[in-house]
């Protein structure tokens, strides 16, 4: 029998990837354990308070001073942490709003948030449980290390607060959203499409199955398929005896009812090996990133239709995110694109999946941002330069001749809707993305 993670658990592991949190939590786990293993530490060895200059803490008789100084320390930091946190919701409402409600994901997953929330928290539980150890009776015991510890701690969480409101402020700013959206998109392009593409390559043949995939298994959920386990898929295949093709994507949607996969001699196929295979695709009400190039550019392109929007007018928003879009287009051109077919052995075809292609994946990125920006000519010469830019990177002629079709049609577009020295320029970075030079290189712009 094969193992394999569950749907639920491979789902539940890629949340805590980001570490929101696991992080805060392991740094609370471990002060709180120093506050609790100090104390404990320096009861039993009271040697060691000698170490503490007397400057520090000349009040080493008093309990009632260390319960002081550590109670006064864990109240403000939770209470630093409510506000703060507070206004941080706040804010993030605002740019979902203002930008698109899914690049919420992003910030929780900032490391510097999280560090920042578990130093807090952290700082938190070492006081409460170094705390019992300063007591009056029946032996007056104050733990001196213990409470110097946490006075050095309240510095550190006063600089972690400062340097916190500065990352905030710039990670809320629209241009740094849509670059860490790009670099998460490109890191998916990575692990997806490993192999560069090289010129003469030859293309990834249609495969045939051996037989009719009359057969289907339904999907027992409704939700976007988020992972697709193609190993797993393979090796039960192979044991199965069967062929099958995947009906949706990575990124798409599928009612609970309708055909996820089709596939071969369906009286191989029990309930419970339908449930095997359908325990390789993973279905969950919103897209990852796992696997979806798709949805790091839809996050991007949605940013960008919101700028151009009447309700708010902000052309500069959408160039950054038109050059931002022209980056991951040419990653994921310049790679090998992920194979559709997979063999095993070499000369029987077990699996079929598909993924976007170059059409596809310029329709995804830029045909909605052209058809609502045919009437702004910051937004139509970006574009044009951007397919220009993708050009100049691209070393299949077949490829090429759908930049420039592109090209044309933008042009097309926005003829009759700019005015005449917009439409020339834009017809000047045509001629030089048809002739093969660089937009960019285009004198006066």
């Amino acid at each position: 029998m094969i193992q394999t993670l569950s749907p639920p658990l491979r789902a539940t592991l890629y949340a805590l990837r980001g570490g929101f949190l696991v992080r805060p939590l392991a740094i609370v786990l471990t002060l709180g354990l120093a506050g609790a293993m100090v104390s404990d530490v320096e009861e039993r060895l009271p040697a060691i308070r000698t170490l503490v200059p007397g400057i520090l803490f000349p009040s080493r008789a008093d309990p009632q001073v260390a319960q002081a100084i550590l109670t006064v320390i864990a109240t403000s930091t939770m209470t630093v942490v409510s506000i703060v946190f507070a206004i941080l919701l706040m804010t993030l409402t605002l740019a979902s709003t203002q930008f698109s409600p899914r690049i919420l994901v992003s910030f929780v997953r900032d490391r510097v948030t999280q560090w920042t929330l578990g130093v807090f928290l952290g700082t938190f539980s070492y006081c409460i449980a170094a705390l019992p150890a300063a007591r009056s009776l029946p032996t007056p015991f104050a733990p001196v290390l213990t409470v110097l510890g946490a006075m050095l701690l309240a510095p550190v969480c006063v600089g972690m607060l400062v340097f916190f409101i500065f990352h905030i402020s710039n990670a809320i700013s629209v241009n740094n959203i849509v670059d860490r959206l790009r670099r998460e998109t490109e890191l998916v392009i990575d692990e997806l499409m490993p192999e560069r593409r090289r010129p003469g390559q030859p293309r990834e043949s249609i495969g045939m199955f051996s037989g009719e995939l009359h057969e289907a298994i339904a999907s027992r959920e409704s939700g976007y398929i988020r992972f697709v386990d193609i190993p797993r898929l393979r090796t039960l295949a192979k044991e199965y005896r069967i062929c099958l093709r995947l009906e949706r994507r990575v990124g798409h949607f599928i009612p609970e009812g309708v055909a996820l996969i089709r596939f071969t001699r369906g009286d191989r196929i029990t309930d419970e090996r339908a449930l095997q295979l359908l325990s390789a695709i993973e279905i969950g009400p919103t897209r990852t990133m796992q696997q979806d190039v798709e949805f790091g550019v839809v996050q991007i392109v949605d940013i960008a239709l919101r700028a151009i929007s009447p309700a708010v007018n902000d052309p500069t928003t959408a160039i950054s995110c038109v050059d931002q879009l022209s980056s991951i287009l040419i990653r994921w051109i310049e790679r090998e694109p992920p194979r559709g077919y997979y063999y095993d052995p070499p000369h029987i075809l077990r699996i079929a999946v598909p993924w976007i292609d170059v059409n596809g994946l310029l329709d995804l990125a830029f045909e909605q941002i052209r058809h609502y920006a045919v009437a702004d000519a910051g937004v139509s010469l970006r574009l044009m330069r951007a397919l220009g830019d993708i050009a100049g990177t691209v070393i299949d002629p077949a490829i090429r001749r759908i930049l420039i079709e592109r090209g044309r049609q933008l042009l097309s577009g926005c003829t009759g809707k700019l005015h005449a020295g917009d439409l020339e320029r834009l017809s000047r970075r045509l001629s030089l993305l048809e002739s093969g030079h660089a937009v960019a290189n285009e004198p006066g712009d």
